[in-house]
């Protein structure tokens, strides 16, 4: 079964009535609705998450879980939703920031959620991710570029010093 999202223009408003298919051409000027959370334990440290080797960038570690909003999902909803599927946490979430991102017609509600959780219960979603660990701050921020895919994630991280 396809995954069906709405559409939405640049300032973040849904258009009725349209639906988008995934994997299927967005016209220029429309957009879906994409939800990082960048997950921080009580304890200061950070969880990131290695990609499959069969997704895009496989391998690479990043800083979020997260995911397309499906279709009828707000932004609150969806990043619930992907929070749970990629680690198994639930928790409260506070928006941190929004962007807009051209080239792949996409517009992101980023989150922070942050836990007491038991680290070792974490949960990852078959076929995303493989691996987890929790790092602190300083080694997250000697990551190189290679290692980890988190460009919005980390932006807001140094902009907002969470």
């Amino acid at each position: 079964m396809a995954e069906l999202w709405d559409a939405y223009n640049r300032d973040f408003t849904r258009i009725d009535g349209s639906t988008l298919v995934r994997g299927q051409h967005i016209p220029d000027n429309i957009y879906h609705l994409v939800c990082d959370i960048i997950v921080k334990h009580t304890d200061g440290s950070y969880l990131i998450m290695q990609r499959d080797h069969e997704k895009t960038h496989g391998g690479q570690w990043e800083l979020s879980a997260g995911g397309s909003a499906l279709q009828g999902e707000g932004p609150d909803e969806a990043s619930k939703r992907e929070l749970k599927e990629e680690t198994g946490i639930e928790g409260t979430l506070r928006e941190i920031g929004r962007m807009v991102i051209d080239k792949n017609h996409s517009i992101y509600v980023l989150y922070i959620c942050e836990t007491d959780c038991d680290k070792d219960s974490v949960v990852l979603q078959h076929g995303e991710t493989i691996d987890y660990r929790w790092i602190s701050r300083d080694e997250l921020l000697a990551m190189k570029e290679d290692e980890l895919i988190s460009y919005r994630a980390m932006k807001l991280l140094h902009e907002q010093n969470i």
